[in-house]
């Protein structure tokens, strides 16, 4: 069947055909599949707390950039950090996560190095 269908040329000029495999030569991610679905689907605020506040870490650059002043940032960040504790004692909803905690004074120089 598969052989008919290639000299029907059903397999011709297939999305992706002669592109590299996406993802190739990138660190191995363990929810990859999760957070491939999530992208596709374009799904937004359904994600558990856990994976929301992993983004919310990786995003923390971004997201500090648009606060006006240094109170703001330091108070998000602490509240981050809280958050993140939370996560790492697995005291929030979805799969277990691993954080590191964000050092407040280093996000607040860099804010202040990007002003």
């Amino acid at each position: 069947m598969i052989r008919e269908a290639q000299e029907r040329g059903e397999f011709d000029d297939l999305p992706g055909s002669g592109k590299p495999l996406p993802g190739r030569g990138e660190p191995y991610e363990e929810n990859w599949w999760l957070k491939d679905w999530v992208r596709r689907e374009e799904l937004t605020g359904i994600a558990p707390t856990s994976l929301r506040i992993r983004k919310e870490a990786e995003e923390l650059m971004e997201t500090v950039a648009k606060k006006r002043s240094e109170q703001l940032v330091r108070e998000y960040v602490t509240d981050l950090n809280e958050r993140i504790r939370q996560a790492n004692r697995g005291q929030v909803d979805g799969p277990p996560v691993v954080i590191d905690e964000v050092d407040v004074d280093a996000v607040v120089a860099a804010w202040r190095g990007s002003r």
